[in-house]
């Protein structure tokens, strides 16, 4: 081993040891137990629409906006595109698999689909991720923008692979050893433990070598690159990870409306995944869950509220970005620094030496 070896893997070390050490935060948490059960139990609380429109659909795009809290949590890279990656995915189940589009899908079945949709969402995803990590700031968050406003169009106007604005409706869902898994129980589970293996992985990644290498290369790229770091080679390999957790998202997505269109992969629905993930809070995994919830609340009833108070139903928009607008406002990491510096206040100040009554 040679002297320069030995000095940067000290550097290396220190720089880690520099960090606090993170345990696993939810092992020891009551609070995370009693979620966890109650989200294994919510089919025995919950009625079909309350279990798939509201619980599922907050799982599958928490699942999205858990791409982009990878990337920008731990590669400090803001991408625009993870909601394209997650419906070229879903196009691809469709042109891959069943629909009633027959003359676009292939007919391949379930199990050979998916994969092939899961490997095409990603070579895509890491292919513009090596396109935006050549750039930085302002022109990595056009580029992913483009990259998502380009494939809508594409979508829109493609007739002969993703029937222009029409869609493919009709999509196949899984039946195996006796179930319909898209039946509103076994879909909700299907879903939960997706989100779950991809929540933990990412725990996991965040600690690894690799995550921390990631976390370093975010920092300071400059000092990483002099401790022999390929930093365009992290940033990408985290593209690749980001989208293939976005490909899963968009794989459920299309199994749960069963249909997919241009709509879907939309300019402003690109959008909605990155304020879901800052409105959670981009510094830790749970984040993206708790703005997924928030959203598919505000989106599901806040129409009904407007139209009740006799506005535009379509406003409730206007809602969701006057409540982005005051949790950024008040909190640089949404929620979960609001919920931090809430659990601050609480607790009770530390007494000075000597302080309080006399002695005696």
């Amino acid at each position: 081993m040679s002297l320069a070896h030995d000095a940067r893997v000290a550097i290396r070390a220190a720089t880690v040891a520099q960090r606090p050490m993170r345990t696993w935060p939810e092992v020891n948490n009551p609070a995370a137990w009693i979620v966890a059960a109650i989200l294994l139990i919510m089919p025995l609380i919950a009625n079909g629409f309350f279990l798939i429109e509201i619980f599922a659909t907050t799982l599958i795009l928490g699942i999205m906006a858990l791409s982009l809290m990878f990337l920008a949590g731990y590669g400090g890279m803001v991408s625009l595109m993870q909601l394209t990656i997650a419906g070229f995915s879903a196009y691809m189940v469709a042109v891959f698999g069943i629909s009633g589009n027959a003359n676009i899908s292939l007919g391949w079945p379930w199990w050979l689909a998916v994969p092939m949709a899961l490997a095409l969402a990603t070579a895509f995803g890491t292919l513009g991720g090596a396109l935006a990590v050549r750039t930085e700031g302002i022109y990595t968050i056009m580029i992913t923008l483009a990259i998502g406003a380009a494939f809508y169009y594409f979508t829109n106007q493609n007739w002969a692979i993703f029937n222009g604005h029409t869609g493919i409706n009709t999509v196949a869902t899984p039946h195996f050893w006796g179930v319909n898994w898209r039946a509103d129980i076994p879909f909700y589970y299907v879903v939960l433990a997706v989100a779950a293996l991809c929540y933990f992985a990412v725990e996991y990644l965040s600690r690894a070598p690799f995550g921390l290498a990631l976390q370093g290369v975010r920092d300071n790229p400059r000092r990483m690159a002099t401790l022999g770091f390929n930093v365009n080679a992290h940033r990408i390999a985290a593209y690749a990870f980001a989208s293939f957790v976005a490909a899963l998202a968009g794989v459920l997505q299309v199994w749960n409306y069963r249909q997919i269109s241009p709509g879907s992969v939309s300019v402003g629905a690109c959008i909605d995944v990155l304020i879901i993930a800052v409105v959670g809070g981009i510094t830790r995994p749970i984040g993206p869950f708790i703005g997924a919830l928030i959203f598919v609340l505000l989106r599901t009833f806040a129409l009904d509220f407007l139209v009740r108070l006799g506005l535009d139903g379509n406003r409730f928009r206007l809602l969701i970005g006057l409540g982005f607008l005051a949790i950024v406002f008040w909190s640089s990491d949404g929620v979960i620094g609001l919920w931090q510096r809430w659990r601050q206040s609480q607790r009770p100040t530390a007494k000075r030496p000597g302080g309080g009554r006399g002695h005696g």
